[in-house]
């Protein structure tokens, strides 16, 4: 009983002293520049912009993407330069990741140097807002952005209440299927074009259905474009959202 007891006591005094080195690292993250919209919150909706392009992009679907008025828009800016003085999460070239036969990238089996750096400062801002707004909280991103956004749903316990995926695709696949079955309580919407000259529909609809085999929840919205988001996306988008954090 003693040993018990004494066992007892490192154990939680090693468990205190990992949350507060946490604690201590994420405070030592650089925080992301963002743009806010709307409401104070909650609930907050952050959208991850894709490579090269930027926060800004966002703000036009403020008008579309229809979110309690109440709510806020949470648009993070990405930390790296990008192409045609865009924005970029980790530097990113696809051309050395062509799949035979197709002219798309494969990067299912590719772990991104400095995408696990992206997602932790991402992440510490999801902390953040949970800490001073309070939940709903739902992620999102598009293309880049929906790697780094699937980084956090699949690789840390980052509490989430819906993950929104557009014209997405895989990396890490092998790392982040290990984290489905933690996750399958949490909705999840993709979109992607058929026609997409940039990501590889096929990859995304593979991954739809190794999501859905392990038993999560996937409402998946195939459309007759190219790497985008149309209006009937949106439409699809705001069906979803509705079902996930309601009015």
């Amino acid at each position: 009983m003693i040993g018990r007891g004494r066992a007892s006591i490192v154990s939680s005094s090693v468990a205190v002293a990992l949350i507060v080195l946490l604690g201590q690292a994420c405070s030592r993250i650089a925080p992301l520049d963002t743009i806010v919209r709307g409401g104070a919150g909650p609930p907050t909706l952050v959208l991850l912009h894709g490579y090269g392009s930027s926060a800004e992009q966002w703000l036009p679907f403020t008008a579309t993407i229809r979110w309690p008025a109440h709510g806020r828009f949470v648009f993070p800016q990405a930390p790296e330069a990008g192409p045609a003085g865009g924005r970029a999460w980790w530097p990113l070239d696809l051309y050395d990741h062509l799949a035979p036969g197709t002219g798309l990238p494969d990067l299912s089996a590719t772990s991104p140097e400095g995408l696990p750096a992206a997602a932790m400062r991402v992440a510490a801002l999801l902390t953040r807002i949970r800490s001073e707004v309070g939940g709903p909280v739902v992620l999102g991103g598009f293309s880049q952005g929906a790697m780094v956004a699937s980084e956090i749903a699949f690789r840390t316990t980052t509490p989430l209440d819906a993950l929104v995926l557009l014209s997405p695709t895989t990396v890490s696949e092998a790392a982040w299927a290990s984290g489905y079955a933690s996750r399958r309580t949490l909705p999840i919407f993709m979109a992607h074009g058929r026609q997409d000259r940039v990501l590889s529909f096929a990859v995304a609809d593979r991954w739809r259905r190794s999501l859905q085999d392990a038993g999560l929840s996937v409402t998946w919205h195939a459309f007759d474009g190219n790497h985008e988001m149309p209006a009937e996306v949106v439409e699809a988008l705001n069906e979803f959202l509705s079902g996930a954090v309601g009015k």
